[in-house]
């Protein structure tokens, strides 16, 4: 670890997704290197020690150490770069996943959709194209990838929505939805969501509705049957997840599928890939 790096604990066995275990093992250490390097980025840009100005210096000297085969500074760094040299996949994903954790350091509030959706394009997006691209899958699976990454993103911003304000006091709940139905930031504060703040929610899967459809089709545009199997897993679980966010609460109750569901995604996902 150099002094750029301020791990937070976190690993890929406390993600919603852990993408690494879910690979064909020929891809496994390639897709741990990337995950290692975001997993660093993110955990500055997330740090409540560092100023906006430190934590975008930090992520700077990220994006230098990448692309500068010289540069043995930041650990965390040199198992993606060989990895990117050795599969020739582009840098440039883990590059816009900077871009996402340096726009965390100093935006705290979204004010609408599409503010939202660009956020996504680089903190989400990105993780989806680099596995398209490591196993040699076409770009014209890009839209879908980018839609599922969104869902992804947005669903988990939603579980997290009271620890992301009480934390990092960050909202990435669009604040013009919060304004129609009469919700404020404040309510974010609270043990239980009020009717105004489950009105936002709502509003924010109702919006979410065609990137999720769309989504659904991703699977099939995938020909690794791995990764297919594997997309269409996490494309049900999505599907899944955007219902039980409908009734449960984020606010007092962290919203998760219980065992039984995941075995049914899998099942899901099982004939979704081959019929």
């Amino acid at each position: 670890m150099s002094s750029i790096e301020t791990p937070s604990g976190k690993n890929e066995t406390t993600e919603n997704f852990p993408v690494e275990k879910l690979v064909s093992p020929k891809y496994r250490a390639h897709v741990k290197a990337f995950y290692v390097f975001a997993r660093a980025a993110d955990d500055i840009s997330d740090n409540p020690m560092l100023t906006a100005a430190e934590k975008i210096a930090r992520l700077d000297h990220f994006d230098k150490a990448l692309m500068d085969d010289n540069d043995q500074s930041v650990s965390s760094i040199l198992p993606l770069r060989n990895s990117l040299k050795f599969t020739g996949v582009t840098p440039q994903h883990a590059r816009d996943l900077l871009i996402a954790f340096k726009q965390d350091a100093t935006k705290l509030r979204y004010e609408n959709w599409q503010e939202l959706l660009d956020y996504c394009r680089y903190s989400a997006a990105p993780v989806g194209r680099y596995l398209l691209d490591l196993h040699g899958e076409d770009q014209s699976a890009w839209a879908a990838n980018d839609a599922l990454c969104a869902v992804l993103q947005i669903i988990n911003h939603i579980q997290d929505c009271a620890n992301d304000y009480r934390m990092l006091d960050r909202v990435y709940i669009p604040l013009d939805m919060m304004v129609i139905n009469g919700a404020s930031v404040n309510d974010l504060a609270g043990s239980v969501s009020t009717p105004a703040l489950r009105a936002t929610l709502t509003t924010m899967l109702n919006e979410m509705e065609p990137l999720l459809a769309l989504a659904q089709t991703f699977p099939k545009q995938i020909h690794d049957p791995r990764l297919r199997f594997d997309t269409a897993v996490i494309a049900t679980i999505a599907k899944r997840l955007d219902k039980v966010l409908r009734t449960r609460d984020p606010l007092c109750d962290f919203v998760k599928l219980t065992r039984r569901q995941k075995m049914t995604a899998m099942a899901t996902g099982f004939i979704r890939t081959w019929i």
